[in-house]
């Protein structure tokens, strides 16, 4: 998959690798990735999609949880370094949403690469709810034009 102008909206965000992320040997400890995974989706919710966590969570009482999560691990990020992270939507379904994600060094080069699956979930039931509407709306901005499309996945640039 390549970004261009015909694609939908990319979500980006700098992540700082912190002392508590790394290893001794002064590199990201893999699974903090994951947590890093989560921040992007929570950030992406709050600033593009129009509730965050606390809305989603406490008051309108449904969460959107990854369900399915596959990762290639590129190249170490090490600590004091700045990542960028890049979001896109691959596929949006009636309860959930496929996104691809990427992790940038400064020198642009891929860290990590991500397919991670987003499911509405009624938290009262405990069980997939259709997401709402104008969450749905506004996920939609960010559809990658190819995103039946699975020639290439390496995600968003």
């Amino acid at each position: 998959m390549t970004i261009d102008a015909h694609d939908g909206e990319v979500f980006r965000r700098h992540i700082p690798v912190r002392f508590g992320d790394c290893d001794p040997a002064g590199i990201v400890f893999y699974p903090r990735y994951f947590e890093m995974f989560n921040g992007v989706v929570e950030d992406w919710c709050a600033q593009e999609l129009g509730i965050s966590f606390r809305d989603m969570h406490l008051r309108q009482h449904w969460g959107l949880p990854t369900v399915h999560l596959e990762t290639d691990f590129i190249a170490p990020s090490e600590l004091g370094e700045v990542l960028q992270a890049c979001l896109q939507v691959r596929k949006l379904g009636r309860c959930s949403l496929h996104v691809a994600m990427r992790l940038l060094g400064p020198d642009g080069g891929e860290r990590v690469r991500a397919k991670l699956v987003l499911a509405a979930m009624d938290l009262r039931e405990r069980r997939a709810m259709p997401l709402p509407t104008e969450v749905a709306r506004q996920a939609a901005r960010f559809r990658a034009a190819d995103a039946n499309d699975n020639k290439d996945e390496k995600g968003p640039a």
